[in-house]
């Protein structure tokens, strides 16, 4: 299957402003591209490119005063499969977890694991341990939060997501993350492309999107608490520890967004 990815921003900017953009494939599925998909801007601006603490692609630039368009556009290979259920990945006790995963037992900015602690035990003690119990989790946040861009809010933790019950795609996936940290399973924050393919219509306007992966049986797993079902053409962008470290674009200075879109789509062999 060929996915036709990619996506175009434009910025309005007072003043010359730098900025941190992350928004290329992941390097886990770069090997996916038919063509690379470089970080095009309008008007040309020089961008050093590196690798931040989590192995994310990062661009760095400085926008000029005035208009600013940035985007990227490629064509991703795809199996075409769903993302994969493994309902017998067991938990692993904490003492025999890797090293890496044990940043994402923690609580971090969107994520207190410290407010959520309790109710995460009594809410999910009773469930049976590894998949099972993580499945549990996207089934409760799932129909918890009521979700819609309405109710979008930048500095919303997963706290707040709990007790307010809305939210978007972020929320659903802080709250999960943090719920399962408090139960000693590792899990991290994912953002990337969504499509959907495979789905009956009407289908909504694109846009980016946020799941988590979670480490059971000794490898990294894909939930969708905010879909809550296996999903065709997911590609990652960045994962990170919450939102807080994959945001798609960053910028030192004040701006206005104007112009956003996202394409993921299905095109001919």
């Amino acid at each position: 299957m060929r996915i036709r990815l990619g996506c175009e921003l434009g910025y309005e900017f007072p003043a010359p402003t730098p900025m941190i953009v992350m928004l290329n494939v992941h390097y886990s599925r770069a090997a996916n591209l038919e063509r690379p998909d470089h970080l095009i801007t309008t008007p040309s601006v020089p961008i050093e490119s590196y690798r931040d603490s989590f192995g994310n692609w990062c661009c760095r630039l400085v926008a000029p005063a005035g208009r600013l368009t940035l985007g990227t556009d490629s064509v991703v290979q795809d199996d075409g499969r769903p993302d994969p259920v493994v309902p017998d990945a067991i938990q692993h006790q904490v003492q025999d977890l890797p090293s890496e995963a044990l940043l994402f037992l923690l609580g971090s900015r969107y994520c207190e694991t410290d407010r959520l602690s309790d109710e995460a035990w009594r809410l999910f003690s009773h469930t049976p341990l590894g998949w099972p119990r993580v499945q549990a989790i996207c089934d409760f946040v799932h129909g918890h939060i009521t979700c819609g861009y309405a109710h979008s809010r930048p500095t919303r933790t997963a706290a707040e997501a709990y007790a307010e019950k809305r939210g978007v795609c972020r929320d659903f996936a802080h709250l999960a993350i943090a719920f399962c940290r408090c139960l000693n399973i590792p899990a991290r924050y994912c953002t990337g492309y969504v499509s959907d393919i495979g789905l009956p219509p009407p289908y909504e306007t694109m846009d980016f999107a946020a799941w988590m992966e979670v480490y059971l049986g000794g490898h990294w797993h894909v939930f969708d608490p905010r879909n809550n079902a296996p999903r065709i053409g997911r590609i990652l962008i960045a994962h990170g520890r919450d939102a807080a470290d994959v945001p798609l674009t960053h910028t030192f200075g004040p701006n206005t967004l104007t112009g956003f879109r996202v394409c993921t789509d299905e095109v001919a062999a």
